[in-house]
């Protein structure tokens, strides 16, 4: 299991990097006190869910209670149970946080009526004296453009990884609509039905005698054939212009065979290309 925590002064950037995190396939969760954070882990290790594999958290100085000299001991003893654990630490010049708070209007989590930002800048500074110990990158913020950082954070999180977009393959029904997240969308309504093959009308596009169906037919193989070679050659492009996801729509009649087949086979040949490929079959209903 990967876990990234990601922490830092308030103002550093810190949101911005758990959305890139959470861009690359990473489950995020904000602002977690760092006790709860190994039985968390241990819930999620207990589903053995592929998609729970990678897990970033941010912990900060939000949590006032929380006794942060414990960190190093917490993150070590994980470290020691296999988890593949690693800290950002995000931080920034003073006068930059300042003036970030400033512009956005935002309150300091720590300042108060008797505490004032810089004051606040301060203190967080001597909390957050811990997480800074146990730091594996130390990322400083100041003067940087979001798509810089953005930039900056997947190449720490996935270094000379090239492939790091993330794939969403969704089969659908134009019955139920077209989703609306879709980047592209393919209608496969033209490919011979299994639906009306009687012994096929109560299977899906996961079963064998589906697929073995499917296979047979030379226009399914052609259309599969279209759709990979489009893809293989436009995604690179999206890719080299910093797009995180992609969305691939695949839709039938019903969303049950035909769409469920192809986006199948779709997420076999690009997974062994992009290891963040994810495929949902929208309106599928298992019999």
């Amino acid at each position: 299991m990967r876990v990234i925590v990601v922490s830092g002064h308030s103002g550093s950037g810190k949101t911005t990097a758990l959305n890139v995190l959470e861009d690359i396939g990473f489950i995020c969760i904000d602002n977690l006190p760092a006790t709860l954070l190994p039985k968390l882990i241990c819930e999620m290790r207990k589903n053995c869910l592929p998609f729970l594999e990678k897990l970033a958290v941010g912990i900060d100085a939000r949590n006032p209670v929380f006794d942060y000299t414990s960190i190093p001991t917490i993150l070590q003893e994980m470290k020691a149970s296999g988890i593949d654990i690693k800290v950002v630490f995000l931080t920034a010049r003073h006068s930059d946080l300042m003036r970030r708070f400033s512009e956005t209007r935002r309150k300091h989590p720590l300042t108060t009526s008797s505490l004032s930002l810089m004051e606040a800048i301060d203190k967080e500074e001597v909390l957050l004296a811990p997480m800074e110990i146990v730091t594996d990158y130390k990322v400083d913020t100041t003067g940087l453009a979001i798509h810089q950082l953005r930039k900056l954070i997947k190449n720490i999180v996935i270094p000379k990884n090239e492939n790091s977009i993330t794939l969403l393959f969704e089969s659908f029904g134009y019955k139920q609509g077209l989703p609306i997240n879709a980047d592209f969308v393919f209608d496969i309504r033209c490919l011979p039905n299994p639906y009306w093959e009687s012994s096929l009308q109560g299977k899906t596009g996961l079963h064998h005698d589906v697929v073995a169906f499917l296979q047979t037919q030379q226009e399914v193989t052609d259309m599969l054939s279209d759709i990979t070679n489009f893809l293989d050659g436009w995604i690179y492009k999206f890719q080299a212009n910093h797009r995180s996801y992609l969305t691939v729509a695949i839709g039938c009649t019903g969303g049950q065979h035909r769409s469920v087949y192809i986006s199948s086979k779709l997420y076999e040949h690009f997974s062994s290309i992009y290891p963040n490929a994810q495929i949902y079959h929208k309106d599928l209903q298992q019999p």
